[in-house]
């Protein structure tokens, strides 16, 4: 799964990178934690567009914003069945941009955090879905998922066995812009696992508390 992620090396780049006439004011984020707000790129009215929306995908027909809070990633395999998604999936999809993530390795002396990202320090994309949904009061709230798969074998799947759904930039209009997606095609789809890299960090990012460069700074483990 994907339960914190990063965006602060790269900000700046993002309009470029997606393909943005403008993008919102984003401040450099370490620590990125569910329910909280943060940019997403999807199709607009005059070409694509980036908002910032919740992190936890509230479905257009539940009760409570709440449930939310549990729909923080969807799995690729089931997304397009799946009550919570299927209809983001065939008309909402979106890109979530990242310079990292973070996953926690179980090890004997407990779990070990480690950072994930491009080894070329540049901006990643998740393939994200998005959805819209009025509360009782009558406050609109956009939120989103990110979509995760198995972890390739390898140094990834080492540190953990999901990860997210990282799209290459030759991917990104045929994720947000194609009316069709055979879910069959997700799993030809993603990023080569050999352009990203693992480095452990301090256990400061286990709280969403923290957001900070210390949260994504790398540490040398005991042998």
């Amino acid at each position: 799964m994907c339960g914190r992620y990063s965006l602060f090396a790269a900000v700046e780049e993002i309009p470029a990178h997606f393909g943005l006439s403008a993008a919102p004011a984003i401040a450099p984020r370490y620590n990125v934690a569910p329910t909280q707000l943060m940019p997403i790129v999807r199709p607009g009215a005059a070409g694509r567009e980036c908002v910032l929306a919740r992190w936890g995908l509230i479905p257009f027909w539940a009760k409570d914003r709440a449930i939310g809070n549990r729909l923080i990633n969807a799995r690729m395999e089931t997304a397009d069945r799946l009550p919570a998604f299927r209809s983001a999936y065939r008309a909402r999809r979106c890109l979530v941009p990242a310079d990292g993530y973070y996953e926690w390795q179980a090890q004997a002396q407990g779990k070990q955090p480690w950072r994930i990202r491009r080894r070329d320090g540049g901006l990643l994309a998740f393939a994200g879905l998005w959805e819209h949904w009025t509360d009782p009061d009558g406050q609109a709230i956009e939120s989103y998922t990110v979509l995760t798969r198995d972890a390739p074998d390898g140094p990834l799947r080492e540190i953990h066995a999901r990860m997210p759904l990282i799209l290459s930039p030759a991917e990104y209009a045929r994720w947000i812009e194609a009316v069709r997606l055979d879910p069959a095609e997700l799993p030809g789809m993603g990023l080569p696992a050999d352009d990203l890299a693992g480095e452990p960090v301090g256990r400061r990012v286990n709280s969403p508390r923290n957001d900070d460069p210390d949260c994504a700074r790398p540490v040398v483990l005991p042998d």
